[in-house]
């Protein structure tokens, strides 16, 4: 027998039933979730439904006959945006996987980046400067050489060349008009383990002129013991018969040789922005333009030239003069190699660029020879080294006379490197 009342609604039952109350009666069908999978497809011939999940793949929506999961909520179940994701609920996925900067990677490729950087530009600027190098003077002309010593011997000579000038420079410069060219200093720069040694020779120093090779005809010149002034060894014959004629007069071996003319000396000094120099007297001659008075001061390139050209108006005339040279070349040099020149491209490159168009040196000769002669330079101004005239002890016929005791000493002791005890005029 059935117990259970038919015609029962849900308005008659207790108040407890189908809502967990421990009575025994069963309760009354619940609301369930409908799955909802979009419109049915009318029946009909045709294939059979493909299996399930094989179509296209289309997540369900859930709702619970109240309203809850249809339009009105999305767990974004359907989306794939379950967790995380934007709308102000925090970061996304991606923000939470980016890795962080490797600090140490970057600073190391920085690194490598600077120094590719440095060294192609250290290695694009030796070969500028290395083609630029006039290297006109071939020293294997030169015939009977002395042995060599130790160290290295630069021979150093300032022309009154006036190639390339215009009549306007010429005039600025008061350098004259004279044709060809003719030394106008001349100095020895001795390299070695016990400092450095610049000797001056003057120009007017009476010197033999010895056999040689002609340098444009090749032709051999016996020598006559013909005396005359040094300077007119070069003008004779050029570098070549220079360098013969030193190594002869004196027994010692040049290394290397380096010439510049008067433009190329002012572009020089005009290039570093000026040498500052003690002018120890004033000064006025006409014949070179200089027009100074006593004291510490800094020289433009004009100015210069007519310093270190300056002779009639010292009371030692040459002798007087190649001092001079010595002192401005020796501030000239510690200027160039100062880090304000050196670190400074704006400087550097145009300071290069006036003395590598202007010097003329022998074909052995590299940067590397021409930087060692301009440390060397600088440390005769820095006080580590010797400067000094040639000894002379009179003069022969209007020239001046060395003095063959001390010339003699002086060059044993620059062939073994050794400290210069001798001393000069």
């Amino acid at each position: 027998m059935n117990d259970w009342p038919e015609g029962w609604s849900g308005d008659n039952r207790g108040s407890g039933y189908g809502r967990g109350s421990a009575s025994a009666r069963p309760e009354s069908a619940r609301v369930m979730r409908q799955v909802r999978r979009g419109a049915t497809p009318p029946p009909g011939p045709g294939p059979s439904a493909p299996p399930y999940g094989a179509g296209v793949p289309q997540q369900p929506s859930y709702t619970d006959g109240q309203g809850y999961g249809g339009d009105g909520y999305d767990s974004g179940y359907n989306t794939g945006q379950v967790y995380g994701g934007g709308g102000g609920r925090g970061p996304g996925r991606q923000d939470r996987d980016r890795p962080a900067p490797n600090w140490r990677r970057r600073i190391k490729w920085t690194a490598i980046t600077v120094v590719t950087v440095l060294v192609v530009t250290t290695v694009g600027t030796y070969f500028w400067a290395d083609s630029k190098l006039n290297r006109e003077v071939d020293l294997s002309k030169v015939i009977e050489r002395p042995e060599a010593g130790e160290g290295t011997n630069y021979l150093i000579v300032g022309s009154d060349s006036r190639e390339g000038m215009t009549d306007e420079q010429k005039k600025d410069l008061h350098t004259g008009s004279a044709e060809g060219k003719r030394t106008d200093s001349m100095m020895i720069l001795h390299t070695g383990d016990n400092g450095s040694t610049l000797i001056s020779l003057p120009r007017d120093s009476d010197v033999e002129i010895p056999s040689f090779v002609g340098s444009e005809s090749g032709k051999k010149y016996p020598g006559t013991g013909r005396h005359t002034k040094l300077n007119a060894a070069y003008a004779e014959d050029g570098p070549e018969l220079l360098v013969r004629t030193i190594e002869h007069n004196t027994g010692l071996r040049l290394d290397h040789y380096v010439e510049i003319g008067f433009a190329g000396f002012a572009n020089i000094v005009d290039a570093v922005g000026g040498v500052e120099i003690d002018i120890p007297q004033d000064i006025k001659d006409k014949k070179s333009g200089a027009d100074f008075k006593k004291g510490k001061q800094t020289l433009d390139g004009q100015e210069s030239l007519a310093f270190v050209r300056t002779r009639y108006a010292l009371p030692g005339s040459d002798l007087d003069r190649t001092k001079n040279q010595q002192k401005f070349l020796s501030a000239l040099a510690s200027q160039v190699a100062t880090p304000s020149t050196v670190l400074n491209p704006f400087k550097l490159y145009p300071t290069m660029g006036a003395g590598l168009d202007s010097l003329i040196v022998d074909k052995d000769m590299g940067l590397f020879d021409l930087a060692s002669m301009f440390w060397a330079m600088k440390s005769v101004s820095g006080g580590d080294g010797t400067s000094m005239n040639m000894p002379v002890s009179g003069s022969v016929g209007g020239n001046l006379k060395w003095d063959d005791a001390k010339v003699k000493k002086l060059v044993e002791e620059l062939k073994n490197d050794e400290k210069v005890t001798v001393s000069g005029n």
